[in-house]
């Protein structure tokens, strides 16, 4: 019987084979993974849909499909085919395969030259394998190896630089952010505000948190503060239905951090956040961020944001930008880095300040100009006066 890739998310139309699971003759039982994918959003594991023996693949790995594809093909325990590798009741073992974190053209490089990705030794986040630990991988096994290896001598992709342009493949996650951020831009008449916040008092809270035993992240602090922002100007956490000609304003603020990984943007959403501290916001961004990075969200962590953040500050390489709208959503706003600034103040004096510019890009079918410009300026006194936050939490 075929088993086939299915939608395990909203807006799925393929995937990539990571890595197999199991091998041609293996006994499974049901609801035991059978293969790792990569979508544009997460890596996932198909479980086999009932308990017998593994058949034949019929995609490979590093192959990108379409959903419906059949990848593998299984016979029923007790069924009546014959073929494939059997063991008796006393010997029967589930194969358990040890989960290597890897994109696929990582992989590729591996299988083309001969490497056993399981033993390489990942350098990334979570332990994730990048193309310069096989490289280095391979250094070590030819200066090591015996006059056997040294014939092999497989040829890195990079080596080839001067004769033929590497190449990286467009596909997977890649390839569904550019569709993505395609669609918006095509969809959405984006419209960019900016604006610079002195956070100079946030800072010394910051500390002062941090030294009474409470310390939470400034990423933390933003997102609560965009809520509060929320709950005055609902029309920014709101959907544009053009078939029902009317504006849904969200009830949630289920608010996407955008998370830079080795494979992409990837977005994980933090549910509920007006009903949330901001340490209950602080241990939970942590934590999808992690998982972002590991290539181990759910579907559900993915899913329902009704606003975006763009935490680029802690990169320290970004005074301002033009981010493209997360559609369905109608706003986004993005944090750029800290930087000590002279600036003079209500006596006209010159003072040294901690200044951070924001970008806040929206929808400009659904939002004006002048109600973008109340919003940010209430996120900046919220943040330069981080007290009166206190008091609106109250």
């Amino acid at each position: 019987m075929e088993v086939k890739l299915h939608d395990i998310g909203e807006g799925m139309t393929e995937a990539n084979i990571n890595h197999f699971l199991v091998k041609v003759g293996d006994i499974v039982k049901a609801d035991q993974p059978l293969v790792e994918v990569q979508t544009d959003k997460m890596t996932a594991e198909i479980p086999a849909p009932f308990s017998g023996v593994i058949k034949e693949f019929t995609v490979n790995e590093g192959e990108t499909i379409p959903v419906g594809s059949t990848v593998l093909l299984m016979e029923k325990e007790n069924g009546n085919q014959t073929g494939g590798r059997r063991n008796g009741p006393e010997t029967t073992q589930i194969v358990k395969t040890k989960r290597i974190l890897a994109s696929p053209y990582t992989r590729k490089i591996a299988r083309e030259n001969g490497v056993n990705i399981e033993e390489v030794r990942g350098s990334g986040a979570g332990g994730r394998i990048v193309d310069e630990d096989v490289l280095l991988y391979m250094k070590g096994e030819s200066a090591t190896a015996s006059g056997q290896a040294e014939e092999r001598q497989p040829v890195s992709p990079l080596a080839s630089v001067e004769t033929k342009a590497k190449t990286i493949p467009f596909r997977g996650r890649r390839k569904q952010i550019a569709s993505k951020m395609s669609q918006s831009l095509r969809t959405i008449p984006h419209c960019t505000h900016f604006e610079e916040i002195d956070v100079t008092n946030l800072l010394v809270w910051k500390d002062t948190m941090k030294a009474g035993g409470g310390s939470v992240s400034m990423g933390a602090y933003f997102i609560k503060a965009l809520s509060v922002c929320l709950k005055e100007f609902p029309i920014f956490n709101a959907r544009l239905n053009e078939e029902e000609e009317c504006v849904e304003l969200q009830s949630q603020h289920n608010i996407g951090i955008a998370v830079d990984t080795d494979e992409g943007l990837i977005v994980p959403v933090i549910r509920h956040v007006e009903g949330k501290t901001m340490k209950d916001i602080h241990v939970e961004m942590k934590e999808l961020t992690v998982k972002a990075l590991e290539g181990s969200l759910s579907m559900k962590e993915i899913k329902g944001g009704t606003f975006t953040v763009s935490n680029v500050g802690p990169l320290n390489g970004s005074i301002g930008a033009t981010p493209i709208i997360n559609e369905p959503e109608v706003a986004l706003v993005a944090f750029h880095k800290t930087k000590k600034r002279p600036m003079v103040n209500e006596h006209d004096e010159i003072v040294v300040r901690s200044m951070m510019n924001i970008s806040m890009s929206f929808d400009h079918r659904v939002a004006d100009g002048g109600t973008a410009v109340k919003f940010t300026n209430r996120l900046r006194d919220l943040i330069e006066e981080p007290q009166s936050m206190l008091l609106e939490l109250m």
